[in-house]
């Protein structure tokens, strides 16, 4: 009985000094790791597995636990036996799930509380895609700091963004969560949002862990179709998939997800060589890997598991530290250790890198620092908004401007509003819309009434796009029949001197299980506007979508078409500020849009093939019913004014290692008002030991000019531009010749010769 009295107050004083040496102390990484080590060596082995299990709040913690499911849940968190949750959303309810755990449970360990904040939390801001067209890092910085802030508010400590993958292919319905098609700008896009919600301090109670997923190559699922296998060699894998995520453990991201594909037959979850030779080995990363939901017991119908217990086995050992709702960890971790299947160090290991990032989170200081009811008060929403307002513009792309239809003249007296998505206040909201009220989105027709245009316009929805419920877990019915509203929109359109057409996609047209086959404008709407044209041809197409769409016939007949993706909270202001003229759209495409679906995946960055081009006949690389090339090309996007690019020059025409060149060209602001254009770096290597994509981003600058002003805007060129990983397996710059490309867009560039010597 002393014994056992002793042990308990060991124990006791273990815990508590640790909390007490936490206490208003910022930790040295030396500091964190006696820490970590001086509770996992208190720990038993069922102690450490429950550290391991992050739980669906599926009931409501402020209430009992009445079925029998959740019962068992709360016991185990009462026991100190599960290490997180997730979708336990207000303060109220992480507090009581923090508490059944901090005051029953031996040792005491705090949970961390995970949620999907996408883009922003209450406020919400332009879908991945959209955001990542304003080609604004500090930009993206600032909405998750926005979003990070709005989550501690409401108890969220842990976010499951930013997406990474590289995605290629509109079909792919995840493709709106994302960065788009290329490898720098993704990387660029990822570290400012990790940056914005870690800040510089993780301890600090407005910042939020944030995790990059998926690891790896989901993105680029086969036939652009929601978790299909994925099929990419080592080439593509390195070079294209990879750097974005390595850019993020770089930065410090305090979490990684992997991916429900299979990579070659291998699940991401179950691939040691993803998750324990490159990520934890070759990159030495100290985090911990969190499961997609369920992904682990999904290696069962994968055909790559037995059962719960086999697939623990196999996740346990390849690396992934944390089950999130797959319930294979709680179900075969402590049997397989008991036969000696696993080795007990590698429970050690992911429990070690999860209480680490709980030290850092500050939890062990104060397990209810994000539990502040007083902070949610104290957020400046309004501002939120206004910042919102200032994003959502910038993420804007002008695809088309003929005759200069836009910005609409102060002399238009007669405008009509039309389509199905005109006076939607859901859909700007986007899908992985957080805690975003439903219907609280301003809407075009809203904006453009706010701007003071109330008596120049005419309403007409003319077709509905959705039918009945809409939710994320519901398939959309899309309206084929019904024409009642044409009629109306016609007449309305005909009496109008311009015509605002706002079509596109509903909210949950894309996101996760969204991919389609057809990536046009969906059920009547193409028909509406063909209708509408008839009549008049001043049309302005606003198109509002969560991927790159399929608008040929759009794009050969309607004059002026400006992508505004799906905005957020202030949609409807932020196009009104662009078609008025209050603001000068800046926006570039961080995807390439398609002339017809047959060409997806289509990007700019392919390979040359052996055939690459010939006008003489029918043998080369190319579809016989169609022109190679996109409709618009990655990084597109027109402006108000014009630009004019002037002679490229490069400070020398050679290179050696260790050394580094200046390439550099003059910009002119050639029209007539102030705008800002991004310039863009592209390089090309000519012969290597594998084939090398025709051009690949390496760098971009925003520059802003004045009418007739000009500025010399400057890349520093050395050898880590020129890496990329080889034949032989390393990440090398070969010598040889090099093209140098700058411009506007992906197919407007001026090119120079560079020969890098080693």
């Amino acid at each position: 009985m002393r014994k056992l009295l002793l042990s308990t107050l060991s124990l006791f004083i273990g815990v508590t000094g640790l909390y007490a040496q936490n206490s208003g102390i910022k930790s040295s990484v030396k500091d964190v790791e006696k820490k970590v080590d001086s509770v996992l060596s208190l720990m038993t082995l069922e102690e450490k597995v429950g550290q391991m299990v992050q739980y669906n709040g599926s009931w409501d913690l402020t209430g009992p636990a009445s079925e029998v499911g959740n019962k068992e849940k709360e016991d185990r968190l009462k026991k100190g036996l599960v290490g997180s949750m997730l979708n336990v959303l207000s303060v109220e309810a992480t507090e009581k799930a923090q508490r059944l755990n901090m005051e029953n449970s031996r040792i005491k360990i705090p949970l961390i509380f995970g949620y999907d904040v996408i883009h922003g939390y209450n406020t919400i801001f332009p879908v991945p895609l959209g955001e990542t067209a304003s080609w604004d890092v500090d930009a993206a910085r600032e909405s998750a700091r926005i979003a990070a802030l709005e989550s501690v508010a409401q108890g969220v400590n842990w976010t499951f963004s930013p997406m990474i993958d590289i995605s290629r292919d509109a079909r792919w319905g995840r493709i709106m969560e994302g960065s788009g098609e290329d490898t720098y700008l993704t990387s660029q896009i990822a570290v400012a949002k990790i940056k914005g919600y870690q800040g510089e301090d993780l301890s600090s109670p407005n910042t939020i862990a944030a995790t990059a997923k998926h690891f790896a190559g989901y993105g680029l699922a086969e036939g652009g179709k929601d978790y299909n296998a994925v099929n990419i060699g080592m080439n593509e894998l390195q070079n294209v998939v990879l750097p974005p995520f390595k850019a993020a453990a770089d930065a410090g991201v305090a979490t990684f997800m992997n991916s429900f594909n299979t990579i070659d037959g291998i699940p991401a979850t179950g691939s040691e060589f993803l998750q324990r030779e490159i990520l934890k080995g070759e990159w030495g990363w100290q985090g911990f890997v969190v499961s997609d939901w369920g992904s682990i017991s999904e290696m069962i119908p994968h055909g790559f598991a037995s059962d719960k217990v086999h697939a623990a086995e196999i996740a346990v050992k390849a690396g992934s530290d944390m089950d999130m709702e797959g319930g294979a960890y709680e179900a075969g971790l402590q049997q397989l250790v008991a036969k000696g299947k696993v080795d007990e160090a590698l429970i050690d290991d992911a429990v070690r890198r999860i209480l680490r990032v709980k030290f850092k989170l500050g939890l062990f200081e104060d397990p209810y620092r994000y539990m502040n009811a007083e902070l949610a008060s104290k957020i400046p929403y309004d501002e939120h908004r206004k910042t919102a307002r200032e994003i959502a513009k910038k993420s804007i792309v002008l695809l088309k401007n003929e005759n200069n239809l836009l910005p609409l003249k102060n002399s238009v007296k007669k405008i009509a509003v039309i389509g199905p998505l005109a006076d939607d206040k859901d859909t700007p909201i986007g899908n992985w819309r957080a805690q975003g009220e439903k219907n609280s989105a301003v809407s075009v027709l809203e904006g453009l009434k706010n701007a003071n245009l109330g008596s120049k316009l005419s309403y007409a929805k003319g077709v509905t796009l959705g039918e009945g419920e809409r939710s994320f877990l519901m398939p959309l019915k899309i309206n084929k029949t019904d024409r009642s509203g044409i009629p109306d929109a016609v007449a309305k359109a005909k009496d109008a001197e311009v015509v605002i057409m706002v079509l596109g996609e509903d909210a949950f047209q894309s996101g996760e299980g969204r991919s389609q086959v057809n990536i046009g404008l969906a059920g009547l709407q193409l028909e509406l506007l063909k209708e509408v044209h008839k009549v008049n041809k001043n049309i302005v197409l606003v198109l509002m979508n969560g991927r790159p769409m399929e608008i040929s016939w759009a794009a050969e007949n309607v004059p002026a078409i400006v992508e505004v993706w799906q905005l957020g909270t202030e949609s409807g202001n932020a196009i009104a500020d662009v078609l008025l003229g209050k603001y000068n759209p800046s926006g570039k495409l961080p995807v390439s849009f398609p002339k017809a679906v047959g060409q997806e995946p289509l990007y700019y960055n392919r390979m040359n093939t052996g055939r690459p081009s010939n006008d003489q006949h029918v043998t080369y690389s190319h579809y016989t019913d169609i022109q190679n090339g996109p409709l618009y090309p990655f990084g597109y996007g027109l402006s108000y004014t014009t630009f004019k690019y002037g002679e490229i020059n490069l400070s020398s025409a050679e290179l050696k290692t260790g050394e580094s060149v200046t390439l550099s060209i003059p910009v002119t602001n050639s029209g007539s008002i102030k705008g800002k254009e991004v310039v863009q770096l592209y390089i090309h290597d000519v012969v290597a030991s594998v084939a090398r994509p025709i051009k690949e981003l390496k760098g971009f600058k925003m520059v802003e000019l004045q009418p007739g002003e000009t500025k010399n805007v400057e890349f520093q060129i050395d050898s880590d531009l020129l890496k990329f990983y080889n034949a032989k397996g390393v990440w090398k710059a070969e010598a040889g010749e090099f093209e140098l490309m700058l411009g506007g867009n992906s197919e407007d560039l001026k090119t120079i010769s560079l020969k890098y010597v080693e």
